[in-house]
Formats: C-alpha cells, structure tokens, sequence
C-alpha cells in the first residue's frame, strides 16, 4: 500500500511543484522505510527503480504528458535502465530523488534519476532510456513530436559519450531479447 501512497502523494501535490521544463528537475523526498529494505538493512535494489518510477511520473504529471497521453492515446514506457549503487540508504535514512529528462534522439528519451542522501551525497544515480507509444498509430513516436504537442519549444543537447554507450548497449540488449535471448 504505500507505495501507492508514495505514487498518490506525488500525483497531488504534482501542481504544487510548478511546470516541468526540459531541464528542469524532479527532487522528491522519501525516507527508507521498513518495508523498503533486504536482509542487509538497507533499501533494496527493487524500490530504487520504483521510487525512479514515481520521479518520472511526477514530470508526466508536471509536463502535462499525463492528460496529453489519455487524450491521444500514448502510453509513455521505459525501454531499459542501468543502475550504479555507490552507497547505501539505511533504514530510516532521508533522501531525495532528484530526476530529469537529459536529453533525447529520435525515438529515445534519456532520464537520470539521482538518489541523494542527506549528506548531499549520491547514494544510486539511475540511466533510463524510454519514449512514447502511440496506441492508436501503433508507433513510438519521435519525442520531437511529443515535445510540440505539449507546446514546448526545447531542443535536445547532443548525447554525451556515456549516454551513446548506454543507448547502444540497450539497442544490442534489446535486439538479444528479441532473438529470444
């Protein structure tokens, strides 16, 4: 239950945050629950990438892809994720999860998902690549296209060498899974 309440929280206080710009960021704060941690005392490597869930869902909301995505049909999805764990989040402890969108080519939308301690240390940074199907064309559409029909005027920065290497990787993963492994 509460990580619905973690998402619903999110989802009402949205508008409080203000209006998501590309490059602006997501910072949300949590704290290390009970329920969020493994035999090590320490959050578990699963409720990272669901809390970089509620990060992208809070910029959905705050860009407005969310009512965009229901009036079109689209379906934001992740397409694959690489995680770094440099320390860790003990029970109990505060920290943010701060998130952007980094930049986008084609197709693919990179976010970074940065889980800061209270320290102001990073604990976990998280890579994604995602993009945005549209149900009724039966395509992903080129984020280009998504980025004018929420009336924003943004161009991407050129992908960095590591965001060209974690795209390549997800492109030859991807096509691996779809030979069947």
């Amino acid at each position: 239950m509460y990580v619905w309440a973690r998402l619903a929280r999110t989802a009402l206080t949205a508008r409080s945050r203000g209006d998501y710009r590309m490059g602006d960021e997501s910072r949300l704060s949590f704290r290390c629950l009970p329920t969020d941690i493994d035999l090590n005392m320490h959050l578990n490597n699963a409720r990272y990438m669901m809390l970089a869930d509620i990060g992208r869902i809070d910029i959905f909301f705050r860009a407005g892809l969310v009512s965009l995505a229901r009036e079109k049909g689209w379906a934001p999805m992740l397409g694959g994720l690489q995680t770094v764990f440099v320390r860790e989040i003990r029970l109990w402890r505060k920290f943010d999860v701060v998130s952007t969108v980094e930049t986008w080519e084609g197709t693919q939308v990179i976010g970074r998902h940065e889980f800061v301690l209270d320290s102001g240390e990073t604990a976990a940074l998280v890579l994604t690549t995602a993009g945005v199907y549209d149900r009724r064309a039966r395509r992903v559409l080129q984020f280009d296209e998504v980025v004018a029909a929420l009336g924003r005027d943004a161009t991407p920065r050129p992908p960095t060498e590591a965001e060209r290497i974690f795209m390549a990787s997800h492109a030859g993963l991807r096509a691996l899974a779809k030979k069947g492994g």
